[in-house]
């Protein structure tokens, strides 16, 4: 008897585990390149930008780099980097884009390196991933959804 109502008894825990995981980003792959959970954060209603981040591996030989990025939720995108000069924090562009060297993998994360939206036309809300276009130097371009995460979340399936 135990036998049979084992899997009746045990689907409403598998539903509220299956619910209580946090939604991960979807990973891509394009070519040797593996792009691991793409995210952004939410942005308040009158915020001009935003901050894409996700990682990169390059399982090739040979090096690669990031070198334009595109959305529909932005005017601009452009690939930053923010370092820290004394108690400044200072952001630029990457001009030459961002180098994947074979066997490598580079972040893109919250204080460091990140895809920049500019001028976004809507704001970031968690109920809809944001649409972009990465564009490499040798393998092409590839289409990603960023999923959103809570305004100020470190990580992906961060709690707030």
């Amino acid at each position: 008897m135990i036998r049979r109502l084992f899997p009746i008894l045990c689907l409403p825990i598998f539903c509220l585990i299956v619910l209580a995981v946090p939604a991960w980003a979807k990973d891509y792959t394009l070519g040797s390149l593996k792009i691991h959970q793409p995210w952004t954060r939410a942005t308040p209603p009158t915020a001009p930008a935003g901050g894409g981040f996700l990682t990169i591996t390059n399982t090739g030989t040979t090096p690669d780099r990031l070198i334009a990025a595109q959305s529909p939720a932005a005017n601009k995108v452009e690939i930053h980097e923010m370092t820290m000069d004394g108690s400044v924090m200072r952001m630029r562009e990457l001009e030459k884009g961002l180098e994947i060297p074979p066997g490598a993998t580079v972040a893109l994360k919250p204080g460091g390196l990140h895809i920049m939206f500019m001028g976004l036309k809507a704001p970031f809300n968690r109920d809809k991933p944001v649409s972009a276009t990465l564009v490499f130097e040798k393998a092409g371009k590839i289409d990603i959804e960023l999923a959103v995460e809570p305004m100020g979340a470190a990580q992906p399936g961060h709690k707030m």
